[in-house]
């Protein structure tokens, strides 16, 4: 449609064609032929897109630079380098150097080692509580709980910048999950990660504060077992409408949980 076309013609453009069972067009009155239908502006841009879309040159994807000894350790130790990440022994950074003493250097080794372990999926798995493994795949020895520990605050730092939310129930939970697995009671955990950072420290206080609080709750169950007078833990769970099973998996941590108390002399 032209700017100077006239109401008459502007309705021309959008009437039926032959084709479709309109009565054809006669010539104008000058003698000039008819004008063909022309199909609206939006229909004609709509038209245009795909192809200048497809005039666009593509971007090229860019591809990450991976340092050249971790490349060599990949290429060496697939399983500890590829996939999947695990845990390495102390002291594996001597242990390249004696085996591959022509394939890296040492500075290049310390970056590379410095990188791998300071990326996520590694964090991850120091986070899990994945035991450490030598260079053939050998479990070593278990991750200390401060490792663990600092892997897990790590972490959350930042998946906290990437997503703006607040996640500090989650890393309550965590932490509180990682003083269970550690087999240490929570004064001694406390002690061996406490840190100079107030924000930390209070996370921490936080998640030892939960424990308590479910420790509480199991000496209080066990309390209520022994003053019921019930001869089975299955009765006493009837009882209170409880699920067997768990109240005697809770029945049997808040045992193993109290004080050993000496025998009299």
């Amino acid at each position: 449609m032209t700017d100077t076309a006239t109401p008459q013609e502007e309705i021309q453009e959008v009437q039926p064609t032959e084709a479709e069972g309109a009565a054809p067009q006669q010539p104008a009155a000058d003698g000039r032929p008819p004008r063909s239908p022309r199909q609206p502006r939006q229909q004609q841009q709509q038209k245009q897109k795909p192809k200048q879309a497809a005039q666009q040159p593509q971007q090229p994807a860019r591809s990450r630079k991976v340092h050249p000894a971790l490349e060599k350790l990949f290429e060496l130790y697939p399983n500890m380098f590829g996939a999947r990440f695990l845990p390495l022994k102390l002291g594996v950074f001597q242990d390249l150097l004696e085996k591959h003493p022509d394939d890296f250097k040492k500075d290049d080794l310390k970056v590379a080692l410095g990188l791998h372990a300071r990326s996520t999926r590694y964090l991850e798995a120091v986070a899990a509580g994945l035991a450490r493994h030598d260079l053939d795949g050998n479990v070593v020895e278990p991750v200390a709980p401060e490792h663990v520990h600092h892997a897990i605050l790590e972490l959350h730092r930042r998946r906290a910048q990437r997503s703006g939310e607040d996640l500090r129930p989650q890393l309550v939970a965590r932490i509180a999950r990682a003083v269970e697995a550690s087999g240490l009671d929570r004064e001694a955990y406390a002690v061996l990660v406490r840190s100079r950072d107030e924000e930390t420290n209070a996370v921490l206080d936080e998640a030892l504060a939960e424990l308590a609080r479910q420790a509480a709750k199991r000496e209080a169950l066990l309390r209520a077992f022994e003053a019921s007078g019930r001869g089975s833990e299955h009765e006493f769970a009837e009882m209170y409408g409880m699920d067997a099973d768990e109240v005697a998996r809770t029945l049997a941590r808040a045992r193993a949980e109290r004080p050993q108390v000496p025998p009299a002399a």
